[in-house]
């Protein structure tokens, strides 16, 4: 069954002038979301800016987060690290703290080969209950053949964001998941082209200021 389906926004995170997060506003921003047709609420992605943020800072927003949404709609944690214990220590804590799924990218700087990102994802895989969307990123690319070996192996590694920004690699591998791996959409500009590949929707940055146009996108073509 899908995390979700439709527009999940890449949600920012607000900070004061002292750099302190701000959670009156973390929660106007949520409320504003979900209001506007928002379906999913992606917390402390890149967009959110989980690399400038402590783990201890990153879970609280992801705790903050979950209390707020209240179940409203599904809460996906970012959890993904260049180095595998860090991503296994956020994948856990943030399972712990509430979130509903979790976002893996592929690990950032390292340039991983096919067998590193299997063992990376499975490590983590292995180590929660919740599903897992895979984040694929240039320049740090999972190859069709291994997302779907990961999948196949992982029972918890249920989807991929996909921002390689190659249509043909994503047409690939809607082929080869034979729907074992939902697929979203990572980049604004090729939402339509993934759906028509059999995606689910968007992990979207532009929601952020257009929730209910960018829902709307999604389920006009769903429809």
């Amino acid at each position: 069954m899908s995390i979700f389906t439709g527009a999940g926004v890449a949600l920012v995170t607000p900070f004061k002038e002292d750099l302190s997060v701000d959670y009156d506003q973390l929660e106007k921003f949520i409320d504003f979301q979900i209001d506007n047709g928002t379906d999913s609420i992606i917390i402390c992605g890149t967009s959110g800016e989980a690399s400038t943020m402590s783990h201890d800072e990153q879970i609280e927003v992801v705790s903050a987060c979950v209390s707020h949404v209240n179940g409203r709609v599904p809460v996906i944690a970012g959890a993904g690290a260049n180095c595998t214990d860090e991503a296994l220590n956020l994948a856990k804590r943030s399972e712990k703290a509430g979130a509903d799924g979790l976002l893996v990218v592929t690990p950032y700087y390292n340039k991983a080969t096919q067998k590193g990102l299997e063992e990376y994802y499975t490590t983590v895989g292995n180590s929660v209950d919740i599903p897992i969307i895979m984040y694929n990123v240039p320049g740090r690319n999972i190859q069709p053949a291994t997302a779907v070996k990961i999948a196949k192996s992982v029972d918890n590694i249920v989807a991929i964001k996909e921002a390689s920004g190659d249509i043909g690699q994503v047409a690939t591998l809607a082929a080869l998941a034979d729907g074992c791996l939902d697929i979203y959409s990572g980049n604004d500009d090729q939402v339509v082209p993934l759906l028509a590949l059999g995606g689910k929707g968007v992990i979207s940055v532009l929601s952020n200021v257009a929730p209910r146009e960018t829902h709307d996108m999604v389920m006009k073509f769903l429809e």
